[in-house]
């Protein structure tokens, strides 16, 4: 129970990549972890692309982000749709500013990316948006997990063990 009083929202909307956003759910609830699925709206089901539902906790409205100490941004189409909402992108200007964990992985860097937050920091994502996170400033690698500070970063859902790992990491120190 390493992550035991730890809250952090996960970000959801339609098509989001189902593994990508229940394995590290499951992974931080497993370690103490208060997770809450925060989408447009409150109780909507969402469908992750491969027809995984996830039902939000809250709305995007409701939140209190400086109740939390991170964010989690799953891959799939979702994180076009998140990037379209200013109430994601203020969460996300919020994390970073306050130094508290950001984990994206796959696509999750189209969110980052509209927050402006990408600047020189080291990350990693699908390779199919590599030219979209160089283009914001970032500093792309092809590896499973990249860390830069509070921001962790993963390609796909192969590298969701280490990612894991990574996760867990970052919200203990």
């Amino acid at each position: 129970m390493k992550l035991k009083d730890k809250k952090v929202i996960a970000l959801v909307s339609d098509d989001f990549e189902d593994l990508e956003l229940w394995v590290p759910v499951m992974r931080l609830r497993g370690e103490g972890a208060i997770v809450h699925i925060v989408g447009e709206k409150n109780g909507e089901v969402y469908k992750g692309k491969y027809g995984v539902p996830a039902q939000s906790d809250y709305a995007f409205s409701e939140i209190h982000v400086n109740e939390y100490d991170g964010i989690l941004v799953p891959g799939g189409w979702s994180p076009d749709k998140l990037r379209r909402y200013s109430e994601v992108l203020d969460m996300v200007k919020y994390m970073d500013q306050h130094k508290k964990v950001i984990g994206q992985i796959c696509h999750a860097g189209w969110v980052l990316i509209s927050a402006g937050i990408l600047e020189g920091r080291n990350v990693t994502s699908t390779p199919g948006i590599k030219d979209d996170m160089t283009n914001a400033g970032a500093i792309w690698h092809d590896e499973a997990v990249v860390t830069d500070g509070h921001i962790i970063s993963s390609r796909r859902p192969p590298d969701l063990p280490a990612y894991g790992n990574a996760l867990v990491e970052a919200f203990v120190k």
